[in-house]
């Protein structure tokens, strides 16, 4: 059991990552996405994995329990994650809409317009 959920984490965390580092809005946002989504069953995992047990100590007897905090944890990070994913959504739409396209420049245009002068000055030069 705890090889899968060790797999599981590890497959949505390389998979978030690999996304992340696209140069597409849409992708970034997947793996955003993916990489809460192992966060969240990784805080899952850290309150043991019982199976059938209760989330509450019984005084009376010595049975096991499961930790209902990260279950609490969980339960708040997916609310908060899919808040976020909703306001990046809106965030890329509104950017595709204005640009046409949903790339991630990393070159601002005053980067670019300083290589283009670079590039005429030295054209200018050659001849």
């Amino acid at each position: 059991m705890e090889i899968v959920v060790a797999s599981s984490i590890g497959v949505l965390t390389a998979g978030g990552v690999y996304l992340i580092l696209r140069l597409r809005a849409f992708a970034v946002i997947l793996g955003l996405a993916l990489l809460t989504y192992a966060v969240n069953i990784f805080l899952f995992a850290t309150g043991r994995l019982a199976v059938n047990a209760p989330p509450v100590l019984n005084k009376y007897a010595d049975v096991a329990y499961s930790d209902p905090l990260p279950q609490a944890l969980v339960l708040t990070a997916i609310v908060i994650s899919f808040g976020m994913t909703a306001v990046l959504v809106m965030i890329a739409l509104g950017a595709f809409l204005e640009a046409d396209h949903d790339r991630i420049d990393m070159t601002g245009e005053d980067d670019a317009r300083d290589d283009d002068d670079a590039l005429s000055a030295q054209g200018e030069n050659r001849a």
